[in-house]
């Protein structure tokens, strides 16, 4: 006689389902988390979930860069070490972490929290553009360094802001081409990125 399936117990089977739902963790790695999870000790479990929780209620988006920070402004705009008149414009903070990793870079940054993605409908509006704009406008930016990922999306999103850009007078340069076509920032090396800031090219 087959044995009828048993499901995992209700808790384990949310976790499960909430785990699935996070980016490259598909259904076995979700439930392989999810007993993990469940052999922790009860206080890294707890660490772990207040982690989140904090994460939710204690960041913001800075109202300079758009870069995510618990205090506003973030780190890096309120430095007075860092040149302030020139932004490198990144698609999203992850980008941030991987050209500070290079410790070449002395700008300041500008996130767009996204690229223009038509079939996905994603517009001009949808991204942090007007921000850019608005701080351009106090007329002490020299250079915008256009750094979106060298593939169809990102080189869409560079060419739609420096169209914007041009008739303002600023230096608009992109990322040298040392960067591998379809790849992204954050997966980028150390020294593959130093090139390609020191090389960047007048768009």
């Amino acid at each position: 006689m087959r044995i009828g399936f048993i499901p995992a117990a209700a808790p384990i089977s949310r976790l499960i389902e909430e785990l699935g739902k996070l980016p490259g963790i598909g259904p076995k790695s979700a439930a392989r988390l999810a007993y993990y999870l469940l052999r922790t000790p009860e206080a890294e479990a707890k660490a772990l979930a207040e982690a989140i929780i904090a994460v939710k209620d204690k960041t913001v988006l800075c109202s300079s860069c758009q870069n995510v920070t618990d205090s506003d402004p973030c780190a890096i705009c309120s430095s007075e070490e860092r040149y302030h008149g020139i932004i490198c414009v990144v698609k999203e903070p992850l980008d941030i972490l991987a050209l500070e990793r290079t410790g070449r870079y002395t700008g300041v940054y500008h996130v767009l929290h996204g690229v223009l993605s038509p079939m996905d409908g994603i517009g001009p509006e949808d991204l942090k553009i007007k921000e850019l704009l608005a701080r351009i406008e106090t007329g002490s930016v020299e250079e915008v360094i256009l750094a979106t990922n060298p593939n169809l999306e990102g080189e869409a999103t560079a060419m739609y802001i420096q169209k914007l850009l041009s008739p303002l007078g600023l230096r608009i340069t992109r990322l040298a081409r040392g960067l591998p076509v379809g790849s992204d920032l954050e997966y980028a090396d150390e020294v593959t990125l130093t090139h390609a800031l020191e090389g960047r090219q007048a768009f």
